[in-house]
């Protein structure tokens, strides 16, 4: 009688842990890292006038260990927990997926929270006062475009490449009507106040760019569509370039920055701080441009998820999932893709608004094509559809930019006239490209599903069409 074959195949086994097994490896994984960094980063030696100190850096070293404890316990909630294998599930694996869940619940009101203490908290931090928030508002911007990009490609399944122009539209909304119509019309008494006046107006108009590009799109899919938002988002920034006249070319526009409800931030009478009877404090600025980025993004996030569960939304999710049985259902999908391209593109007319009230300087260079493939990256890796994911891949991707500008000891060991910061898109790159090959789905796979019948529970990102219309 012949001997029954082995089963030699791999099979994965998941790492189910507990908190307490997780917060063991997470002790252990702070005090190794802590063990190499001291001497490597803790310490530093300066030449002042001859003589060689010692200076310590321990703010750095806590950061970093900070982060890689904290993606050591994302890795461990969102890749190494994996679910047990089908009917082979038990009573303990079914507790530990339950108190995952039940973590999982509250990183989003976590990350809310630290948001809102986020300015306070880099205070804290030498050398960090200013800088800290303007890495802060600058990642929260990005954030913002990408929750507005998510409606287009993760709900609706639309792949847009010209994302960018609605981000154009709406700085240019404000330049021009700060700098020239406003005055012309009501006089130079309003322009403290076009902050509040035009934000809403450059969604708006924004919205109805997007309508515009939606109706010669409407029967295009996948390559295609790429293609021709692609041009459109091109030829966006070259009409800029070129109408002299009207957007002043590569010049730029100066344009005022905003004001706390017509109180200028400066060191002068009928200021913010002579109006509260405060030291004026450059600083001032940047914790009203963060809280004002943050309320924005937090407006895009529930605007977003309401608009999910209504039956738009859920027309979006249907023509992403298969446009011919949406037609089947009797779902107009014209209104469906004009709506998506509108709403999408009004949260990039906002968010171009605040970069041009924020930056003070409008020019045609800050809109090329780059952006929009940043800001699609940051949507593709997060995970189509995930709002959470997009945080995560905002915060890897722009952070890590930033993180360059920090390698300067790196010099020491690079050809001279070779800067760290050059190679920032290389390694940003190859971490995409690692992303892609390992977790294609995103750093995010679970899908919360928008009905449900009786109990609410996860769905697979397997389960769900990436969206190729």
């Amino acid at each position: 009688m012949a001997a029954t074959a082995k089963d030699t195949a791999f099979k994965a086994e998941s790492r189910n842990l507990s908190p307490q097994e997780i917060a063991r490896d997470l002790i252990g994984t702070a005090i190794i890292t802590l063990l190499l960094l001291i001497p490597i980063v803790f310490y530093r030696t300066v030449m002042n006038q001859g003589t060689l100190l010692l200076q310590t850096r321990l703010p750095l070293v806590l950061g970093l260990t900070a982060a890689v404890v904290v993606g050591r316990l994302l890795l461990h909630l969102f890749v190494w927990q994996r679910a047990p294998e089908a009917g082979r599930a038990s009573t303990a694996s079914a507790t530990r997926t339950d108190w995952r869940e039940t973590v999982g619940k509250w990183i989003g009101p976590a990350m809310l929270v630290a948001a809102i203490f986020l300015p306070w908290i880099v205070q804290f931090i030498p050398g960090w006062e200013r800088r800290g928030l303007g890495i802060a508002i600058y990642i929260m911007s990005y954030i913002m475009l990408a929750w507005g990009l998510n409606i287009v490609v993760g709900l609706a399944g639309l792949l847009d490449l010209g994302y960018v122009a609605f981000y154009a539209v709406g700085a240019y909304t404000y330049a021009l009507l700060t700098t020239v119509y406003m005055p012309l019309w009501f006089g130079e008494g309003i322009v403290p106040w076009t902050f509040y006046i035009v934000l809403p107006l450059a969604g708006l108009l924004a919205a109805l760019w997007g309508v515009i590009l939606g109706f010669p799109v409407l029967r295009l899919r996948g390559d295609y569509l790429a293609i021709v938002t692609l041009a459109f988002g091109e030829i966006i920034r070259l009409v800029l370039i070129n109408w002299f006249w009207f957007t002043k070319g590569p010049q730029g526009i100066n344009v005022p920055k905003a004001t706390f409800f017509g109180l200028p931030f400066a060191d002068e009478p009928g200021s913010f701080s002579d109006f509260f009877g405060i030291p004026y404090n450059r600083l001032h600025f940047f914790f009203f441009l963060y809280y004002v980025i943050l309320g924005l993004a937090l407006l895009t996030y529930a605007m977003t998820n309401r608009l999910r569960r209504l039956p738009i939304g859920r027309a979006w999710e249907a023509l992403r999932e298969d446009e011919i049985a949406c037609r089947a259902l009797g779902i107009n999908t014209t209104s469906t893709k004009l709506t998506a391209f509108a709403i999408g593109a009004m949260f990039g007319g906002f968010s171009g608004s605040f970069f041009a009230a924020r930056q003070g300087f409008v020019s045609p260079e800050s809109f090329v094509y780059i952006e929009s493939a940043l800001i699609l990256a940051i949507v593709v890796l997060g995970g189509l559809g995930s709002q959470l994911g997009i945080v995560f891949a905002a915060i890897l991707i722009m952070g890590s930019f930033e993180l360059f500008r920090e390698l300067g000891f790196l010099q020491a060991i690079l050809p001279e006239g070779v800067e760290p910061i050059q190679f920032r898109m290389l390694c940003v790159g190859l971490g995409m490209v690692l992303m892609m090959r390992f977790r294609p789905r995103g750093l995010v796979t679970r899908r919360d599903p928008t009905v449900y019948l009786k109990e609410k529970k996860a769905v697979s990102a397997d389960l769900v069409s990436q969206g190729h219309g």
